[in-house]
């Protein structure tokens, strides 16, 4: 999964971490990111996720699943875009960067690639899922 990351990161000028996490904040993979760093990106995106599903009980019919959110800070951009079942697709990137190209790019790769950034439900030791 390296060169797919890799192939964004490149591809979009002011990208500074590309994280693929599960649906409860699990790093995944990365690229050109110390792990430490993924590591709390992912952790902090399972709060996002939790946010986005109780704004989303203020559109009738919304199936509570997120889709993207794009936050800016003082000094960058950070998008997290759901990216298969039980996966996301999460990244940081300078203030500079072209925020229409990133989305461009996340959506493709997701499109590309999206049945291979899954992650199954774990399962305890009986078999069932938590």
């Amino acid at each position: 999964m390296d060169w797919m990351l890799k192939d964004l990161a490149e591809s979009v000028p002011q990208t500074r971490h590309v994280v693929v996490l599960s649906s409860d904040g699990l790093r995944i993979a990365q690229h050109d990111t110390e792990p430490d760093t993924a590591d709390r990106l992912a952790a902090a995106c399972a709060g996002l996720q939790s946010l986005a599903r109780s704004i989303s009980d203020v559109f009738p019919g919304s199936t509570r699943q997120l889709k993207m959110i794009v936050i800016e800070v003082g000094g960058g951009f950070f998008y997290l875009m759901a990216a298969g079942s039980g996966a996301y697709l999460a990244v940081a990137a300078d203030e500079g960067v072209d925020a229409g190209l990133m989305g461009r790019r996340m959506r493709d790769l997701v499109a590309r690639i999206g049945a291979h950034l899954t992650s199954p439900p774990r399962s305890t030791v009986d078999g069932s899922a938590i």
